[in-house]
């Protein structure tokens, strides 16, 4: 009752009440691989929730100071104040391990989910047109994740992290001609440098958040504006969405997402152990540890750096040192590509309209085999990061696996790229739902040069019996509807005239005929409205009146007045 006030206050001032009713109508898609965009923007939540709890905590300087704690192997240390701080916030602060821990694990969920969600996004081709801009909005997004990561990786100045600075250091050094200038400037000096702590802090609590906050907010706006797209399916055409209203189904179901989330994220910070930087120790320029390994949206960089042998060459006189090729080039080269993406495969495929359904992945094996080509290679040198881990399990030499793997980073993606191509041709050819329906004449057909080019043929087998009609909702609105066999579509929203319902129904389903429907539905589910609206007014009525009884019957009553000695009872007083 409070919130039916507010909302009326709020449209007789505001007339709001247009605006909400068309975005509680919107429809959104029911498949499971639209929630990965979901995940990603809750962990990003639980990021701002736990970042502003250790923000209170962390000391962002390289001022050596002593540390005074429950950690008892470092106590009296003299130490830079962000490690003592960091560890002061593990040990010393209530909760402190618990937000540093969920932090970082959301963090790691954070990148995972953005890059399965571009994954999805490339393999389905939701990158073409309309959607180029959100598909650059996705790729920066990732690339400030990975920056973001880093900087808050780096700032507790421990040992591993340390390590880490310095190979992003050397790194920056050996781009020619300007790398010097650039290192110092970031640094602020020599490395280790004093001013590059706060620098960070800067960048991971302020600058990097607000862009990022920015750009989802961007991302939403556009997703709206263009509507959702979605699989091809039954009643799923170019101009419609099938799925669910955002109230109260989709609703529901998102907010249970981000409790899961929430549930995930805090039980694996309070049940899973990671980046314990008391066991590393402070940094100190002079020592290294091994093995270690950065976190793993940052670990195929230093497996490339591991994988490319120590070779230099002159350039019109500059030397390109060993780092530069591994350190910077490729990763500039990736995310060129990346951003190139939807114009690459225009090209490809000649240009087009715009595109509202989906592709199957089955349809386009050109496009499956680079991008499992890609994720191969990217796949190698990610476990290259891992290669002294590697061979101290194996009991082997470091410089026999690292050879292993440098033979391995070609000639996977080589195999699997023409395989999954093949696998993508033989599923398109057997019309099968699995890779278990593929036979030996779908093979045949899939190596036959001639059998088909790359882009989708007819997705869906023809619909028979299909009928599009309009009804009267009540005296003053009608509805339509889409009906195909046992698959029946109801519009998402209401409409004051029968030509408005008509035209809605004609832009979803356009070429097909529109009828008016003769039976009398409409004046029952006008009555089970109405019965669920009573019901629930009923409900909570009944709630609000159980709540207030159950209130005053547990008001404090007064005590009793004492009883009166009887004189003529000689039984002993109970204990």
């Amino acid at each position: 009752m409070i919130i039916d006030r507010l909302v009326r206050a709020l449209d007789d001032r505001l007339r709001t009440a247009p605006v909400l009713r068309k975005a509680l109508a919107k429809i959104f898609p029911d498949h499971w691989s639209f929630m990965l965009g979901e995940i990603a923007l809750y962990a990003f939540v639980a990021l701002v929730l736990t970042g502003v709890y250790l923000t209170l905590f962390f000391d962002a300087s390289t001022v050596e100071s002593t540390y005074h704690g429950r950690f008892a192997p470092l106590d009296g240390a003299r130490v830079s104040a962000a490690y003592a701080s960091t560890v002061r916030l593990s040990f010393d602060v209530r909760a402190g391990l618990l937000m540093r821990q969920t932090h970082h694990w959301a963090a790691l969920v954070f990148v995972g989910a953005i890059v399965l969600h571009l994954l999805r996004i490339f393999f389905t081709g939701a990158f073409r047109k309309p959607r180029e801009l959100n598909w650059l909005i996705g790729v920066t997004m990732l690339a400030l994740a990975l920056l973001n990561g880093f900087t808050g990786y780096s700032m507790p100045d421990d040992l591993v992290s340390g390590l880490g600075l310095q190979i992003i250091w050397s790194a920056v050094l050996s781009i020619p001609v300007v790398g010097s200038w650039i290192a110092f400037l970031a640094f602020g000096g020599e490395f280790p440098g004093e001013q590059i702590v706060p620098r960070m802090f800067v960048t991971h609590v302020l600058i990097v958040p607000a862009v990022l906050t920015a750009l989802i907010g961007l991302h939403l706006a556009i997703l709206v504006r263009q509507k959702h797209s979605q699989f091809p399916g039954p009643g799923r055409t170019e101009n419609n969405v099938v799925g669910s209203r955002f109230w109260p189904g989709y609703t529901v179901r998102t907010l249970s997402l981000f409790a899961w989330v929430l549930a995930v994220l805090f039980g694996l910070g309070g049940l899973v152990q990671i980046n314990p930087i008391w066991i590393y120790g402070p940094f100190a320029p002079g020592r290294a540890t091994s093995p270690a390994q950065p976190d793993w949206y940052v670990a195929w960089g230093d497996g490339a750096l591991r994988l490319w042998p120590p070779v230099e060459f002159r350039i019109a006189g500059h030397l390109v040192a060993a780092p530069f090729v591994p350190g910077v080039l490729l990763g500039a080269v990736t995310f060129l590509l990346l951003y190139l993406v939807p114009w690459l495969d225009r090209r490809r495929l000649r240009g087009g309209p715009s595109h509202q359904l989906l592709d199957p992945p089955r349809e386009h094996p050109v496009r499956i085999g680079l991008g499992v080509a890609g994720l191969t290679f990217f796949t190698v040198i990610l476990v290259t990061a891992a290669d002294d881990i590697i061979a101290k399990l194996l009991r082997v030499p470091v410089l026999d696996v690292l050879s292993i793997l440098r033979v391995l980073v070609f000639v996977l993606p080589v195999l699997a790229g023409p395989l999954a191509f093949l696998i993508a041709r033989a599923l398109r050819a057997s019309r099968g739902q699995g890779v278990g329906s593929i036979g030996r004449e779908h093979l045949r057909a899939a190596v036959d040069r001639h059998a088909g080019g790359d882009g989708p043929a007819e997705l869906l087998a023809p619909e028979l019996d299909q009928v599009v009609e309009v009804w009267p909702q009540d005296e003053l609105t009608w509805r339509w509807r889409y009906r195909s066999g046992k698959i029946e579509l109801t519009s998402n929203q209401s409409y004051l005239s029968r030509s408005a319902a008509e035209e809605a129904a004609r832009t979803a389903y356009r070429g097909r005929s529109v009828t008016l429907l003769e039976r009398s539905l409409p004046a029952t589910r006008t009555a089970r409205g109405r019965l669920r609206r009573a019901a629930r007014a009923t409900g909570r009525g009944a709630t609000f009146a159980a709540l207030l009884v159950a209130v005053l019957s547990r008001r404090k009553r007064p005590d009793p007045a004492p009883r009166r000695p009887d004189p003529f009872d000689d039984r002993p007083d109970p204990e």
